[in-house]
């Protein structure tokens, strides 16, 4: 399966198992342009929700082009990723919402399909009033299309049978290790390419320096289970079996919790308290000799770090462990169901996806969603780093966590908790995931998914 993958990836021409012959031919024919048709939509007005996240602040410096090109206004609606969800549920629920585009966490989609609160895109894409004959869906990054933007297949939101597209990845990511240089040429280091040399060289950093080895999110709740599986899947772990039974008690799940306890105990000393963004802002203000998470740190360094403290960054493939994997997640946009301008949202979904747009929101800041902004010679020129995330999307995993309508509730109340008092030194790492298998085999049970709970 991962050599599949990995081919898949390599491959410009393979697209997720989801498409029909007309919806690619409708996608990526090449010729004139048919479509789509600015002209019937100026004036028209799209409202997006979006969170506060670097992605998105590069994305805004596009809109006035946009608008410029379509004459379709853009008005933007920005909020505190921990309230955007709840404010774009209650918007999606009624008969008519103040929202045309939202920008959603991937573990959302199932659930807001579920819910019928998204449109499906084919339609779109099959519409050549609508869809441009050069748009080349199948340069989207695949991992990408295929875990932010697909729902049904198998398990319910990978590619295959059923699948639909929903979503279009906008600020997607996988993990990546980042690393001081100069630490580790004082220490005679070499980047880890393996857990187990990760996990030797994690206290002797911590020994030999005055700060941290590796940052690490550690916040109680979504933001430490995040943390933790990050490195589940690399050692061979996952959260269900393929029968939805709880396996994140096993031995591979209890060394992954028992390595991030390492790495909370060698890292900065408020990683308990950490979120996504206080971790990264515990590497750029030198807390930490090491990060490993999100590819949207290659960025973040750029623009947030002082050029000196930028040339001395590293970076190197995610560790192996059992197996070479590493996260694919992050953000991406569909249109809501009950949007007043469907198709004008449509447009600007598709304009901002575009290649051309792809590689000016990386010059902005944001991150890239296209195969060909990682193969472009000039782009790899000026983002360097791009062939080390071309290399690492051969391991991305679109199934590194559970993408059902029961995960937020899985991952907040109960994985959220139970990791937590681990890594705080309150429970024995295996005890604490033990304890949370009878509550998550219930919900499991009650939403159909296993038959009885035990």
């Amino acid at each position: 399966m991962q050599m599949q993958r990995r081919k898949l990836i390599q491959a410009i021409g393979a697209v997720p198992g989801l498409l029909t012959q007309k919806h690619v031919h409708a996608s990526t024919s090449s010729g004139k342009n048919a479509g789509p048709n600015y002209e019937k939509y100026k004036g028209s007005k799209v409202v997006i929700s979006v969170p506060a996240h670097p992605h998105y602040f590069a994305m805004m410096k596009l809109l006035p082009l946009f608008t410029k090109e379509t004459g379709i206004r853009v008005e933007v609606e920005r909020m505190d990723s921990k309230n955007i969800k709840s404010k774009q549920m209650a918007e999606m629920s009624k008969a008519s919402g103040d929202f045309d585009l939202v920008s959603y966490v991937v573990m959302w989609k199932t659930e807001y399909v579920k819910k019928k609160l998204l449109l499906d895109l084919d339609p779109f894409f099959s519409n050549p009033r609508l869809a441009d004959s050069n748009y080349d869906l199948k340069d989207i990054i695949p991992i990408y299309l295929e875990n932010i933007g697909l729902v049904g297949g198998p398990k319910g939101y990978l590619s295959g049978q059923g699948a639909h597209l929903y979503g279009l990845p906008y600020g997607a990511e996988t993990s990546i290790l980042a690393y001081r240089r100069d630490v580790f040429d004082r220490l005679n280091l070499t980047p880890p390419k393996t857990y187990d040399e990760l996990k030797k060289i994690l206290p002797l950093i911590k020994e030999k320096t005055t700060y941290g080895a590796m940052t690490s999110r550690g916040l109680v709740g979504h933001q430490c289970v995040h943390a933790w599986l990050l490195h589940l899947n690399p050692l061979g772990g996952s959260v269900f079996d393929n029968d939805w039974a709880p396996t994140f008690a096993n031995t591979a799940a209890v060394e992954a919790l028992e390595t991030l306890k390492l790495i909370v105990e060698t890292g900065p000393k408020d990683i308990p308290y950490f979120d996504q963004g206080d971790m990264i802002a515990s590497f750029i203000k030198g807390q930490a000799s090491m990060y490993l998470d999100s590819s949207l740190i290659f960025s973040l360094i750029e623009q947030n770090a002082s050029s000196k403290f930028a040339q001395n960054i590293g970076y190197a493939l995610h560790p192996k462990g059992a197996i070479s994997s590493s996260e694919s997640g992050g953000l991406g946009l569909a249109i809501a169901r009950n949007s007043k301008n469907p198709e004008a949202a449509f447009l600007l979904l598709q304009w901002l996806t575009q290649k051309k747009q792809d590689q000016m929101v990386c010059h902005f800041g944001g991150v890239p969603s296209r195969l060909s902004t990682l193969n472009d010679p000039t782009m790899m020129r000026r983002f360097p780093q791009f062939a080390l995330l071309r290399e690492q999307l051969k391991f991305a995993n679109p199934d590194w966590r559970p993408i059902i309508a029961q995960w937020d509730q899985i991952n907040v109340e109960f994985l959220g908790k139970a990791i937590y008092v681990a890594i705080t030194k309150k429970e024995d790492p295996s005890q604490a995931l033990m304890n949370a298998i009878p509550k998550v085999r219930d919900i499991m049970s009650r939403a159909g998914y296993l038959q009885g709970a035990t």
